[in-house]
C-alpha cells in the first residue's frame, strides 16, 4: 500500500514547557506500510499523569524533542502489510504502553510511546502488528483508550489478591479507579481514601465498600484499621509516593503488600525505617505491565462487562484544552480526546 493514503494531522511537542502552546500540530504523510505492519485509523486517545509530566519538563525519562505525545489509543484497522496474520482491516485494536515488552520480567529501558517513540496524537499511525491487543468488545473507542497505562497498572497492582482480599486505592485517579474496579471483580473489598463526600459517594457506586476522607483524618491509616477490626488490608495501592507512603505502612496487615505505583502527593511525609521493618510489609515496584499483563486484564474487562470511567471527552482540534483540563486536577476518571 505505497502513497495511497493522504496525509494527516499530527500533534508533537516542539520542547518541553509549562504551557501547553508548544502543542502544535502538523500535517505529515502517512507512511508506507512494511512486512509485518498495520496502519491504524485512531479513533481515540487518553491522557495520563505521564503526559503532563512530560509537558512540564518532570519526565524521568529522556524525551526525544519534538516527540508525538499519548501512549494510550485505540482505533481500527485501516490496512495490513505482508506477513500479517493476526490482525485484519477493520479489527478494534488498542495500543500498548510497552510495544515490545511481551511478557516475564520487565526489559530494562524499554521503548515508550511519547517519549523515544512517537505517541498516539494523530489520525493515522503505523506500527508492528505485535504491538497491538484487540480491544474488548464491550468498550468505546473512547473507553477502550483509557486502557494501556492505567488499567494495566490496576491490574499488576493487584496481582495475587484472592476473594475476600481487603485493598485500599488512593484518590479518584485513573490507577485507583481501576484499581477499585478490578479488585471488586476478583471478589476483594474496597476501602478508598477520597478528598471530599462528593469523590466519596461517586466511589461507593463504582463499589468502594468503604471510604476515608483523609483531608478531614490526616492520619487515615487509624481509621483504615478501625474498619478491618484493626487487621489492616492486605493490598495497598499506592499511588501517592512520598505524601502517603508512612499511612500506608500503617494500614497494611502484617506481611501484607504496598504496591508502588507512583509518587502523585507533593508533600513528603517522611519514611520511618522500623514502620517498614516491623510491617513485615513487602513494597513491589509497578511499571505498568507487559502484554501478557496487558491481555489478561482486557479478558476480565470484556468478560464482566466492565466499563472505565470517562470524565470528560474532547474533539481532536481541541487537544490542548484537554491538557489543560487535565492539568487542573480536577477530573474524576479518564480524560479522553476523540479523533
Amino acid at each position: 500500500m505505497q502513497g495511497t493514503m493522504k496525509a494527516a494531522r499530527i500533534y508533537g511537542f516542539e520542547k518541553t514547557s509549562k504551557s501547553t502552546d508548544l502543542l502544535r500540530v502538523d500535517e505529515v504523510p502517512i507512511p508506507d506500510i512494511e512486512s509485518g505492519e498495520v496502519l491504524i485509523r485512531v479513533k481515540a486517545s487518553a491522557l495520563n499523569f505521564r503526559d503532563l509530566a512530560i509537558l512540564l519538563g518532570k519526565s524521568p525519562f529522556p524525551v526525544r524533542a519534538g516527540v508525538v505525545p499519548i501512549s494510550d489509543a485505540a482505533g481500527e484497522v485501516e490496512a495490513v502489510g505482508p506477513d500479517v496474520s493476526t490482525l485484519k482491516a477493520g479489527d478494534r485494536v488498542v495500543s500498548r504502553f510497552f510495544p515490545t515488552w511481551y511478557g516475564g520480567p520487565r526489559i530494562p529501558n524499554p521503548d515508550m510511546y511519547g517519549t523515544d517513540r512517537d505517541g498516539w496524537l494523530t489520525e493515522y499511525k503505523v506500527v508492528r502488528a505485535e504491538a497491538l491487543s484487540l480491544a474488548p468488545s464491550n468498550l468505546t473507542f473512547e473507553e477502550a483508550a483509557s486502557l494501556p497505562c492505567a488499567a494495566v497498572t490496576g491490574w499488576s497492582a493487584l496481582a495475587g489478591v484472592r476473594a475476600g482480599d481487603t485493598v485500599l486505592t488512593q484518590g479518584s485517579g485513573g490507577v485507583s479507579l481501576f484499581a477499585l474496579q478490578l479488585a471488586k471483580l476478583l471478589g476483594a473489598r474496597v476501602i478508598a481514601t477520597t478528598s471530599s463526600a462528593q469523590n466519596g459517594e461517586r466511589l461507593k457506586s463504582l463499589g468502594a465498600d468503604a471510604v476515608v476522607d483523609y483531608v478531614e483524618t490526616p492520619q487515615w491509616a487509624a481509621a483504615v484499621r478501625a474498619l478491618t477490626a484493626g487487621r489492616g488490608v492486605d493490598r495497598v495501592v499506592e499511588v501517592g509516593g512520598p505524601g502517603t507512603l508512612a499511612q500506608s505502612l500503617k494500614a497494611v496487615t502484617y506481611g501484607g503488600e504496598i504496591a508502588l505505583v507512583g509518587a502523585l502527593a507533593e508533600n513528603n511525609a517522611g519514611l520511618d525505617f522500623m514502620s517498614l521493618f516491623m510491617s513485615q510489609a513487602t513494597l513491589r515496584c509497578i511499571s505498568i505491565g507487559s502484554r501478557i499483563d496487558v491481555e489478561a486484564m482486557q479478558r476480565a474487562v470484556d468478560g464482566n462487562a466492565m466499563h472505565p470511567v470517562i470524565d470528560s471527552v474532547f474533539p481532536f482540534a481541541e487537544a490542548k484544552s484537554a491538557w489543560a483540563y487535565y492539568a487542573g486536577r480536577g477530573a474524576f476518571g479518564k480524560v479522553v480526546i476523540r479523533h
